[in-house]
Parts: C-alpha cells; structure tokens; sequence
C-alpha cells in the first residue's frame, strides 16, 4: 500500500526546511521541497524589488540554496529519475523530459553558487539593476523547472513507480540526509 498523501499537512509559508516526517511518502516531500523554493523564488523577488532587503528572506534563501537544494537535486538525479527511467512506459516519454530537468538543474548548480555569493554579500546594502536581474532570472528559470516536475513527473511517480521503488526511495532520501530508518530522526540526534 502507497503512503497516503501528506497534502493536508503542508507548511503555510514555507519557512522552514521540510518536515522529515514527510519522508514516509518520498513524493510528498519532494513535493514540499518544491514549494519551499517557491517560496524562496518570492523571497528572491522581492530582495530584488526591496528598496531594503529583508534579512529573513535573505537568511531563508541562503538557508535553502546552500543546504535544502542541494540534497533535493540529489534525491531527484540520484534516485528519483533512475527509478522513473526504469518503471514508466514508453508512452510516458519520461526519458526526454528528465534529460531537460537535469539540464535544468545543471544550470542551477552552475548559478547558485552566484546567487549565494550575492546574498551572503548583500546585508542591507541595496541591490544593484544587475544584482536584481540576476535574481528574477534565477527565480523565473527555478519556477518554470517547478512548473515541469509538479505537473509532469510527480503524478507520473505516483502512477509508475511501486511501493518497493517508494521504499528504496524513502531509504536513500533518509541516508542522505543522515536520519536513521529505525528512529526517523537524524543520527546522533
């Protein structure tokens, strides 16, 4: 039996790092990592609108870029998009659209680290008209990569892949964030 779908249970805002008790279903987290950084897309749209960056959404975007995104690119190149490439089926094309995501996160691998540097070196200093292009686009590009996982590969997942693929899933999501199976709570905790 598939996990049941922790939709009612998602977090307002989006504020802090996704809840590992969404590990139960892999998907779901994954969806929720999703919508924290649509969140983090509105904190970097308005730390370049801001005649004053905000320092709570400049800690939460560097937060998310420089720890929550890199495990989440992981889990889905990793993980997630072998699973997919074996379960779906040819009428799925899967194939074709995870090679666009992983370029995709390519390019967000190559840019994050800008945009990090940005942030770190922002405090409340304005943004310069480069810095604020730097960061729409980013944010721009970020949403429209949402836009083909949430509407595409999620419900494709949830349709192909099996309860033991989920599990492996779930396992490996686990491992790399160094929570422990047999106590859902990070070791050493």
């Amino acid at each position: 039996m598939k996990p049941q779908s922790g939709r009612n249970q998602h977090r307002g805002g989006c504020l802090a790092p996704t809840d590992f008790a969404l590990l139960a279903d892999p998907l779901e987290f994954i969806a929720e990592d999703h919508l924290r950084e649509r969140e983090v897309c509105a904190a970097l749209d308005r730390i370049a609108t801001a005649p004053q960056p905000s320092a709570q959404d400049i800690a939460s975007a560097l937060a998310f870029l420089g720890k929550e995104l890199p495990l989440h690119l992981s889990d889905e190149e990793e993980d997630l998009f072998p699973l997919m490439r074996r379960c779906c089926l040819p009428e799925d094309e899967i194939g074709r659209m995870i090679n666009r995501l992983v370029q995709d996160h390519h390019h967000a691998s190559v840019d994050t680290p800008e945009v990090i540097s940005l942030l770190e070196a922002l405090g409340s200093a304005e943004v310069t008209e480069q810095e604020r292009q730097l960061l729409r686009r980013y944010s721009s590009y970020a949403r429209r990569h949402l836009i083909l996982e949430n509407a595409v590969v999620l419900p494709i997942a949830r349709l192909r892949l099996s309860e033991s693929d989920l599990e492996s899933l779930r396992l490996r999501m686990m491992q790399r964030r160094g929570i422990s199976p047999r106590t859902n709570t990070p070791d050493g905790a």
